[in-house]
């Protein structure tokens, strides 16, 4: 995992990287090795900071592509 993708992770909200969770392409380098083990546990950790209401906005506003 580079330094870059740490930060950008770090730094997105939960609906952020909700969207990028739903909607990038099957095979994401987002979403493999080390880089992908960080991306679910730092969303994850985000999710269980928000109340269930503001889950679901947060997933109602990012919807699905499909």
């Amino acid at each position: 995992m580079t330094e870059s993708q740490q930060q950008w992770i770090d730094n997105a909200s939960y609906q952020t990287l909700l969207g990028k969770w739903r909607n990038d392409l099957a095979g994401s380098p987002w979403f493999e090795g080390d880089v992908g083990e960080y991306f679910s546990k730092v969303m994850n950790e985000k999710k269980d900071k928000l109340s269930h209401s503001e889950q679901v906005r947060a997933s109602k506003n990012v919807g699905w592509v499909g």
